[in-house]
Parts: C-alpha cells; sequence; structure tokens
C-alpha cells in the first residue's frame, strides 16, 4: 500500500513539474514551427484554414482514442462550457492563423524572434488583469528583446535588398521589363507583409494566453479538457472562415490538397496534439508569463533549426539578432528566480495570518 501511495506522490509531483511542462512544451514547440513552415511553404499552398482545420481534426481524433484507451480524460461538449470557451478559441483561430500567414511570409528566425514581443504583451497584460509588477531586471530583459527584433529587421531588409538589386542587376542584362516577373519580385522585396502578420499574432497571441488563463480558474478545466475544448470548438469556427475567405474552386483545391500536403497536413496535427497539451500544462503549473517566456530561451535552437532546414537570411545581423533573444530570455529567467526569492517570505506568512 505505502508503494502505490509513493508511486501516487511521484505522479502527481511529476504532472505537476515546472520544469517538466516547460521542456515538454519546448521540444514540442520547436517541432510544431518546423512542419508548420514546411506546410505552408508548399508549392502554390493557399488553404490555411484547411491546414489548421486539419490540425484539429487529427488532434480530436486522437484525443478521443486516447480516452477509449484509458489514457486521456476529458469533459464531453456541452452547451455551458462551450459559452464559456468561445472567446478562446476565436482568439485560438486569430494566434494560429495569423502565426501560419507569418512563417508563409517571414524566414523562421525572424519569426521567432518576434515571437518574443508577445511576452512583454502578456507581462503587461498580467499587471493590468492579475496584479503582477514588472521588476527593473525584467523591464531590461524586455528592452533588448525589442533590440533583438529590431537587429533582426534590419538584417532582414539587407537580406531582401541584396537580392533585389540582384534580381534588378539580372532584369537589366536579358532586358526586362517592369512588368517581367523577375521585376516584381524585385519591388516586392522592399516590404515584406509578413512583419504585419507578426503583429496580429503578437496580439492576438498574448490576448489568447491571459483570456485561457482566466477561463482555465472559471471552469476548472484539467489540461485534457482543455486541450480537447481548444481543437473541438475551433473546428466549425475554421470550416466556417475557410468556406468565406479561401478559394474552394475544383482548380484550387486540386493544386492544394495533393498527397504531399494532406500528409504533411495530417502530420502537422498529430504533432499538434503535444503543443495543445504542453501549452495548457505550462500555463497551469507556471505562469502565463513563464509559458511565453520559455519560448525566448528556445527561440535560439528553433532559429538556428530555420536556418539549417529553410532559406533564411545568414548574415551577421541576423545571427546576431538569435543571440541576443537569447540573451534576453536568460536575463528574464534570472529575473524571475530573483523575484521568486523575494516573495517566498511573505508567501510563508500568509497561512498564520488567516485565522478565521
Amino acid at each position: 500500500m505505502s508503494d502505490e501511495l509513493r508511486n501516487s506522490k511521484v505522479g502527481v509531483s511529476w504532472v505537476n513539474n515546472g520544469p517538466v511542462s516547460i521542456t515538454a512544451y519546448c521540444c514540442s514547440s520547436i517541432i510544431m514551427t518546423i512542419v508548420n513552415k514546411f506546410v505552408v511553404n508548399l508549392k502554390n499552398f493557399n488553404m490555411n484554414f484547411v491546414m489548421l482545420f486539419v490540425q484539429c481534426l487529427v488532434c480530436c481524433a486522437l484525443l478521443v482514442v486516447l480516452k477509449g484507451l484509458n489514457y486521456a480524460k476529458f469533459r464531453n461538449l456541452n452547451k455551458q462550457d462551450v459559452k464559456k470557451w468561445l472567446p478562446i478559441n476565436f482568439l485560438l483561430v486569430a494566434m494560429i492563423y495569423t502565426g501560419s500567414k507569418s512563417l508563409q511570409f517571414l524566414p523562421v528566425p525572424i519569426y521567432t524572434i518576434f515571437k518574443n514581443l508577445t511576452i512583454i504583451l502578456i507581462a503587461y497584460g498580467e499587471v493590468l488583469f492579475f496584479g503582477g509588477k514588472v521588476t527593473s531586471m525584467e523591464l531590461g530583459s524586455f528592452l533588448i528583446m525589442v533590440l533583438s527584433s529590431v537587429v533582426a529587421t534590419i538584417g532582414d531588409n539587407q537580406a531582401k535588398q541584396n537580392l533585389g538589386k540582384r534580381l534588378v542587376e539580372k532584369a537589366a542584362t536579358v532586358a526586362a521589363d517592369k512588368s517581367s516577373p523577375i521585376a516584381k519580385v524585385a519591388e516586392e522585396a522592399a516590404f515584406n507583409i509578413g512583419y504585419l502578420w507578426m503583429l496580429a499574432n503578437c496580439v492576438s497571441s498574448a490576448l489568447f494566453v491571459l483570456v485561457m488563463r482566466m477561463r482555465i480558474k472559471l471552469t476548472n478545466f484539467k489540461d485534457f479538457d482543455t486541450m480537447f475544448y481548444n481543437n473541438a470548438v475551433a473546428l466549425p469556427i475554421l470550416l466556417l472562415s475557410s468556406f468565406i475567405l479561401e478559394d474552394w474552386s475544383p482548380e484550387n483545391i486540386q493544386v492544394n490538397l495533393t498527397r504531399e500536403s494532406v500528409i504533411a497536413m495530417v502530420v502537422s496535427g498529430m504533432f499538434s496534439v503535444g503543443i495543445s497539451y504542453c501549452s495548457g500544462w505550462c500555463v497551469r503549473v507556471t505562469s502565463s508569463t513563464t509559458y511565453s517566456m520559455v519560448g525566448a530561451l528556445n527561440k535560439l535552437p528553433i532559429a538556428l533549426a530555420g536556418m539549417v532546414f529553410f532559406d533564411a537570411p545568414k548574415n551577421f545581423l541576423s545571427i546576431l539578432s538569435i543571440f541576443l533573444g537569447f540573451l534576453a530570455g536568460i536575463i528574464y529567467t534570472q529575473a524571475k528566480q530573483k523575484k521568486a526569492k523575494e516573495q517566498k517570505p511573505i508567501e510563508t506568512k500568509l497561512p498564520s495570518s488567516n485565522k478565521d
């Protein structure tokens, strides 16, 4: 009996362990970013909502299978919980759609660096909604994050300008006019709409994390509940958005839903199970700011993987921006540890002062 109790305690401590949840979230987010980048970069792919619908559908199907095998427990869909969770799903759809569009137009290193700006929005959102505070050391890490984003933008623009110059020179040698494909690509190199998608993604991501934290407390959802409702309630929203905003002509379907793209979408959906579970798990056992800041610490391997697997800018400024983002993550981690030590004496006094 004592062995069973000991094993039970070990299991509970593992489930509520912050570092374990953080490690799992890091690994799943790295894999998910790379797989999503592969999907949206498939030739002529333009049905992002369909990709997200398939991901959520695969995730729900796997959860149902796990529940049938007694590996997962979660609530069935009910009207009351769906109404409470619906605002989160609209934010989730906005977050993952703007994220996929950002990945479509931006290199992986630039995308991962700009995700750091979400942390600043979340930190001040916690000050506004949960009575938190931002220390001077945390503020310093935020300033380095902004600096890394500025350096990354300059490095990306530098690479784009070099590309534009090469294309213009090539166009001149073949006597191409302004309507030629080469000239058009050179013109597009001047501005990348991916930055606007990235701004929308930062705002929607911050709102999603903050509102989810509120709703988890309101509904008392566990990890699998959060995961199932995030994906199941999003399905009709994604499908309706696809029918309204995307091209469902037979020609476009034939171009987008190839064997290669469908397999890639299913695989990305399987990996989304990991990121969905780990997101809810990490928010529950840590804090929403810590959850988002962990992403800053794993920006280095994500960005380097993007440089290895995809055609990302490889210049001094791009590499410098990656390490600045990583440095910001380390400083923030130290700031959080320092804040936790300062708050510990206060927390230990709380039970003795509450003797009603």
